[in-house]
């Protein structure tokens, strides 16, 4: 029923506006027409960045709001959202869906320049996938949504009648019915550097876009698929390994360490193995497009009074310090495997990217001569919000793997890091009568180079735990969950997967604070599970066990996860 009911659209445009960027159906003819509206997409896009952090950041269970938190964004953290919130915009999204769907319908695909070339098939795919992005965010946040696939031009279109749409209706539509699946290999359009970035990386990956609906849509073979196609032909060579990008303890003393990690949300220089995938672009100065806020939001400067609106949580850092970091050497070809003290300082007892991504000293004096707590989350170190990187790519495939029933295969890629010598030792075994599938997932060993310090092979490709753990392949603590009391094998691998899942959820607290999936991940876990108490519970801890917490909104009762706005959006 939710799926099939109707609603006109009329307040969500503004139809004399610059919504839609031409209203002339004849007007998409040359290649500067091309670019003119797809960089205008790209512009409406900004608008939903900040917020896509946000409502995926503040009301997860990694940060808490402050004594100098806005309004709005208390009301989103508390799940008390009202609709004249300034994040509560549906009309934003649907600015960006209706010149996608301007763009979709008028872009004549088949017409050629002077050097016969098709001129718009790149853009064509590359708009065809925003718009199921946006979609994607869309009905995340609200839950039930109008679909809408034609450009909105009239004030007569926007009292049509539109089909709602939930998670599910909306993920089929464009897994089923969109066509994006056949243009998955097109070539994205390239327009150089605007704005010191690299334009390649303002556009989505339709497979990626495609993997995270099959994920939602609880179609996890094919979400797997998905993932792995675009590790697959990243480059065209079957080479994207997960890096050794890490933060490690250098020695034994535990006072000095070496920082290769956070690099990763800065640098766009390396075209085929940047960490960044792709971004929503920003400006960094508040008279220039559309302000980026993250900075102002996360951290202390003279531009917010030196007052932080979001902070890290207790539940964040009691994850962090509950983690067995552990320090591997070798001396006169004997290992030394040492677990680090739990009475470090600095937030540096544990895993240690909460200390390197966030940078925080008390007692501060501030030009007027106050006093305050200084603080830095060194991932908004570029103006733009991440959309997808290698590692969210690497891990939302063992989310996958791990649902689709193979839980070990999902653990090494935490665990160990996985090539083809790996697969067939110790993962195929596990699940002999879906060997044939399994060995679709091709990793060539002599591309992915596995680290091992023992042999001092530091290799390309690593265990993810081990980018703020220590040498995880040797750790007694992070090992494959096993009960030998489960004696059958169904029984025995459904256990293993709640509890891989649990390992895969840690593992995207301590990588991906701070960077907005964090609600979404628990409410995927929740919908998986069929247990709302899941994210309930999450949420309601996020200051600590002892403190509480200040949401009061039954998050027991699935309709209080998402926005509404006037009675016509939403659940």
């Amino acid at each position: 029923m939710m799926s099939s009911a109707f609603t006109g659209c009329s307040d969500f445009f503004e139809t004399e506006s610059t919504r839609v960027i031409y209203d002339d159906e004849d007007h998409l003819v040359d290649a500067n027409d091309t670019i003119y509206s797809v960089t205008g997409i790209l512009s409406k896009l900004q608008k939903i960045g900040d917020r896509t952090v946000l409502l995926g950041e503040a009301r997860g269970d990694l940060v808490t709001v402050t004594d100098y938190t806005s309004a709005d964004l208390r009301e989103v953290a508390n799940f008390e959202i009202s609709d004249d919130n300034i994040y509560n915009t549906p009309s934003d999204y649907y600015a960006v869906i209706n010149n996608c769907n301007y763009f979709i319908a008028n872009a004549d695909t088949a017409f050629k320049n002077n050097r016969n070339e098709y001129i718009f098939k790149k853009e064509y795919a590359a708009v065809k996938a925003i718009r199921a992005w946006t979609y994607l965010q869309l009905v995340l946040a609200y839950g039930r949504v109008p679909l809408i696939t034609e450009p909105i031009l009239t004030l007569a279109d926007t009292r049509k009648n539109y089909p709602m749409k939930d998670i599910q209706g909306i993920c089929d539509y464009f897994l089923h019915e969109d066509g994006l699946q056949n243009m998955i290999d097109q070539e994205y359009p390239n327009y150089g550097t605007i704005k010191s970035l690299p334009s390649r990386l303002f556009f989505v990956p339709i497979s990626l876009v495609l993997g995270d609906m099959y994920l939602w849509n609880q179609e996890y073979d094919l979400a797997a698929a998905a993932y792995y196609y675009y590790i697959a032909n990243r480059n065209s060579s079957n080479y994207y390994p997960t890096t050794v990008n890490r933060v490690y303890w250098q020695d034994d003393d535990f006072d000095s360490g070496v920082d290769s990690w956070t690099s990763a949300f800065s640098d766009v220089s390396n075209a085929s193995l940047s960490e960044i995938i792709s971004l929503l672009p920003s400006d960094s100065v508040r008279s220039e497009g559309t302000y980026f806020t993250m900075r102002d939001i996360f951290n202390t400067s003279s531009s917010n009074d030196y007052k932080a609106s979001l902070v890290p949580s207790q539940s964040l850092i009691d994850l962090s310090a509950s983690q067995e970091y552990l320090l591997y050497r070798k001396v006169n070809n004997t290992e030394q495997l040492t677990y680090a003290p739990d009475n470090l300082t600095d937030y540096k007892q544990g895993d240690l990217r909460l200390s390197r991504a966030w940078y925080n000293e008390e007692n501060m004096i501030n030009d007027n001569g106050d006093r305050y707590t200084y603080q830095n989350i060194r991932k908004y170190s570029i103006s733009g919000i991440r959309t997808y990187r290698r590692t969210l790519v690497y891990l939302r495939l063992a989310e996958a793997l791990n649902a689709a029933g193979y839980p070990k295969f999902a653990y090494h890629f935490l665990s160990t890091g996985v090539n083809n010598k790996l697969l067939q030792d110790s993962i195929i075994p596990c699940y002999r009568a879906d060997s044939a599938w399994l060995s679709n997932f091709n990793f060539p060993t002599t591309t992915y180079v596995l680290q091992d310090l023992f042999n001092d092979q530091t290799g390309n490709t690593m265990g993810i735990h081990s980018r703020g753990s220590g040498y995880t392949p040797k750790n007694q603590y992070y090992t494959m969950p096993m009960d030998t009391l489960i004696t059958d094998s169904l029984a025995l691998i459904a256990w293993q997967q709640e509890k891989v899942e649990d390992m895969i959820m840690d593992e995207e607290a301590l990588e991906f604070a701070f960077e907005g999936y964090r609600f979404y991940d628990l409410m995927r876990v929740a919908l998986r599970r069929n247990d709302p108490a899941y994210l309930a519970n999450k949420i309601q801890a996020r200051n600590g066990a002892e403190s509480g917490s200040a949401v009061t909104t039954d998050l027991t009762d699935v309709s209080n996860w998402y926005l509404h706005w006037k009675g016509q959006i939403g659940y």
